[in-house]
């Protein structure tokens, strides 16, 4: 009789096996979600290349002061050496623009804001408008967020902005320095124009050979600051999905996520863009070197001192707005300002647009899958 008692299954054991079998497959679940979400973050990070990289290159190339595969290759250089080394303050900015807890619920709504962002980019690119992958990643977070936990998921920065000790924090810091680094490059493009144009008002054509020289160092600035800002975006949001998943501690930038950043950027950058850089190269006006050198130049001190400032802002927008800069200070009457009103329609709806997006991804997911 014992021997039979014996024999009988322990039920609270059967029990303790199959909680210990569902646990642990949620967590292979979680780790394979948290895995695709990540290979999904490098691959908006190559969008992003084509995307926001490929304006770096176009008055570059347009003023024939680097050929085509010169221009790319080393600009493609600049942005990587940008995001190796250009620090965090930009991803740690992105990574704080959601309030929901850290956990795996966060790993879903980061995937959908990727989503979203990734088809706006490849819609834009397609049609050749200069877009932002910033507004595009803005927009993806914040629908998803919305859709995931109400208004209350996103850190706004409202309130930090209006109590003492006033500081700029969340989407309002996010959204102040995309309009304001929008209009200062538009005010630096045109400022150069009317500086160097003053300066070399004697100088004889011979003196494009140095212009053409200096476009490089301008070049070089500007895809080191633009690396340093476009990358830093995905590397918070790898951050995120990490922490939100428990493979790390922290949200932190892993190395190995900086350096997979950094060639991804670099590889967009070689791979695509050509139709963004016709319009901004000829669409607009006509490039010469010196406007090549006005655009880069104040395009790119507006990036890098964004970059200091922990502002993910909009490298397309800045570059765009500066060549209509310094097309109006060359010569309004050449500016086709029908590209400038499209480009700026399409910097306007981004967020919106893609925050519609990820919102209803977001509920489409959520009603079939229940996440």
């Amino acid at each position: 009789m014992a021997a039979l008692r014996g024999r009988i299954p322990d039920p609270e054991l059967n029990k303790n096996q199959s909680l210990s079998f569902i646990h642990h497959a949620r967590g292979r679940l979680m780790f394979l979600i948290t895995v695709a979400a990540v290979l999904l973050a490098f691959a908006f990070t190559f969008t992003n290349g084509f995307q926001d990289a490929s304006s770096v290159a176009a008055t570059f190339i347009a003023s024939r002061s680097a050929s085509p595969r010169q221009g790319i290759i080393f600009v493609a250089a600049m942005d990587f050496l940008g995001a190796i080394f250009g620090g965090s303050a930009v991803a740690l900015t992105i990574s704080g623009l959601l309030t929901i807890e850290p956990d795996e619920h966060l790993v879903y709504i980061v995937t959908v804001a990727l989503i979203a962002a990734a088809l706006w980019n490849i819609l834009t690119w397609k049609y050749g408008l200069p877009s932002s992958s910033t507004h595009a990643l803005v927009g993806g977070l914040s629908g998803a967020g919305i859709a995931a936990g109400g208004l209350s998921s996103v850190a706004w920065g409202v309130s930090d902005l209006v109590a003492p000790p006033h500081e700029m924090t969340g989407m309002v810091k996010i959204l102040i320095f995309l309009v304001v680094s929008v209009g200062v490059g538009f005010a630096g493009g045109y400022l150069m124009r009317k500086i160097t144009r003053f300066l070399l008002r004697n100088a004889r054509r011979p003196a494009n050979r140095d212009i053409v020289r200096l476009n490089w160092f301008a070049a070089a600035v500007m895809g080191f600051s633009n690396g340093a800002n476009d990358a830093q975006k995905q590397m918070g949001i790898i951050a995120i999905i990490l922490f939100a998943g428990g493979m790390t501690a922290a949200p932190e930038v892993p190395l190995w996520a900086r350096f997979g950043c950094a060639a991804l950027l670099a590889a967009g950058t070689l791979g695509g863009g050509w139709r963004i850089m016709a319009t901004l190269g000829r669409r607009i006006f006509r490039i010469n070197p010196i406007h090549s050198f006005d655009s880069q130049i104040s395009s790119g001190m507006t990036i890098a001192l964004s970059t200091i400032a922990g502002a993910p802002v909009s490298s397309t927008h800045i570059i765009s707005t500066s060549v209509i800069g310094v097309g109006a200070a060359e010569n309004p009457l050449k500016v086709r300002w029908s590209v400038g009103k499209q480009i700026i329609i399409t910097m306007i709806v981004t967020i919106p647009v893609t925050m519609f997006i990820a919102a209803a991804l977001y509920s489409a997911v959520h009603l079939l899958a229940g996440v």
